[in-house]
C-alpha cells in the first residue's frame, strides 16, 4: 500500500506538468495524434482491469491510436485518481474509475489531494456493475437470512473488503440487519478470493466482474446481488431487497474522466467513442459475462449521475457510522 506522503508527492509532480496548459486549436483538431494513457487504480487481473482492458482495446480501434493501460493500485485507488487529476489536460491521460472512488472517497478518507468534482471533467459512463454477496461453496449458509442468523450468534465472524463500495455496502448491511462482523482489508479481489473459497472469511461483498468466474466454477456461492434488479448473469440470485434487506441498492458504475481544463471538443470526442462502444452488441455480450450492464451517459449526464451519488452517499455514511480514515 502507498502512504499518504507518496500520494501527495505524486500529485505535486503531476501538477507541475499540468499547470496553465492551453492547447492550440490545431492540437484539438488533430486529436489524437499519439498514444493515449488510461490509468486504472487496480492491479492486473482484477475485475476493474478485466473491464478496462475490453474498453481500452475498443477505444484504440475508435481513436486510431494505441491506448496504453497503466494499472496504478495504491491508497485504495486514490493514487490513480490523484495522478490523473494533476496530469496535463490534453486528452492523453484519462482515468477509468468507479463511482465508489469518485463519490465515496470524500467520505471515507482524510486528506485527499484532489476533489473528484472540481479536478475532473467527465467524458462518459460505460458500465454498471453488480456486486455479489458470497460465501464458500461448501458453507452451510444458503441465503442472506441464514447469514444474518449466523452473524448474530457468531461474535468472531469476519468479512473481507477491497474497495470503497465493499466497505459502504457491508456497513449498510450491518446497519439494516443489526449484525456485526470484523473487517479484513485486502489489496485486491484475487487476494481475497481464496479466503472466501476456504471459509476463512464468513462472507464477502465482492465486485461481480471478478467474482463471476469463481461463481461459474462453483468455488463460491452467491447469496444476493447488490443491484435493485436481478442481473442476466445470475438470474437465479436474488437482490438484497428480495432477500429481506430493505432499501439496499448499490449499483456501482464506471466512467471515463479527463483532468479539469481538457478542451471540450476533445472531451466530447472521447465521450462519443465510449458511447459507441458501450452501446455495441459486442459490449453487451461481454458485459453480460462479467455481471455488468452497459451505460452510455455523455459528459454532463455522467457529472449529474456522480453528483446524485455524492448526495446519496452522505446520509448513508453518516447512518452507518463510518469515520473517515487516513490514507495508508
Amino acid at each position: 500500500m502507498i502512504n499518504r506522503r507518496e500520494l501527495v508527492g505524486s500529485a505535486a509532480l503531476g501538477a507541475l506538468g499540468g499547470a496553465s496548459l492551453v492547447l492550440p486549436a490545431s492540437a484539438q483538431q488533430n486529436y489524437p495524434s499519439r498514444p493515449i494513457r488510461v490509468l486504472i487504480g487496480f492491479p492486473g487481473g482484477s475485475g476493474a482491469d478485466i473491464l478496462g482492458r475490453f474498453f481500452t482495446a475498443k477505444l484504440a480501434e475508435k481513436s486510431g491510436q494505441p491506448v496504453l493501460v497503466e494499472n496504478k493500485p495504491g491508497a485504495n485507488s486514490n493514487l490513480a485518481v490523484s495522478l490523473v487529476a494533476n496530469a496535463k489536460p490534453d486528452g492523453y491521460t484519462l482515468l477509468f474509475v468507479a463511482n465508489s472512488n469518485m463519490a465515496g472517497s470524500r467520505f471515507l478518507f482524510k486528506g485527499l489531494s484532489f476533489d473528484t468534482v472540481k479536478d475532473f471533467t467527465p467524458a462518459a459512463s460505460f458500465a454498471q456493475i453488480a456486486f455479489v454477496m458470497l460465501v464458500a461453496a461448501n458453507s452451510p449458509i444458503q441465503n442472506v437470512q441464514q447469514l444474518v442468523e449466523h452473524l448474530k450468534k457468531t461474535p468472531k465472524a469476519v468479512h473481507g473488503v477491497t474497495n470503497q463500495m465493499a466497505i459502504l455496502s457491508t456497513a449498510y448491511f450491518h446497519q439494516k440487519t443489526g449484525t456485526k462482523s470484523t473487517e479484513v482489508a485486502y489489496r485486491t479481489a484475487p487476494e481475497a478470493l481464496p479466503d472466501v473459497v476456504n471459509g476463512t472469511l464468513d462472507y464477502m461483498i465482492m465486485d461481480g466482474t471478478f467474482a463471476a468466474g469463481a461463481i461459474r466454477q462453483g468455488r463460491v456461492r452467491p447469496l444476493a446481488v447488490t443491484t435493485a434488479k436481478r442481473i442476466p448473469t445470475l438470474p437465479d440470485t436474488p437482490t438484497m431487497m428480495e432477500a429481506g434487506v430493505p432499501d439496499f441498492d448499490f449499483s456501482p458504475w464506471w466512467g471515463v474522466y479527463a483532468p479539469a481544463g481538457t478542451p471540450d471538443p476533445i472531451v466530447k470526442q472521447i465521450g462519443q467513442w465510449m458511447n459507441e462502444i458501450s452501446t455495441s452488441p459486442e459490449a453487451a455480450k461481454f458485459l453480460e459475462t462479467v455481471a455488468s450492464l452497459p451505460l452510455s451517459d455523455d459528459g454532463p449526464g455522467t457529472a449529474a449521475r456522480l453528483q446524485k451519488d455524492i448526495e446519496t452517499w452522505a446520509p448513508i455514511v453518516k447512518a452507518a457510522g463510518i469515520q473517515p480514515q487516513e490514507i495508508k
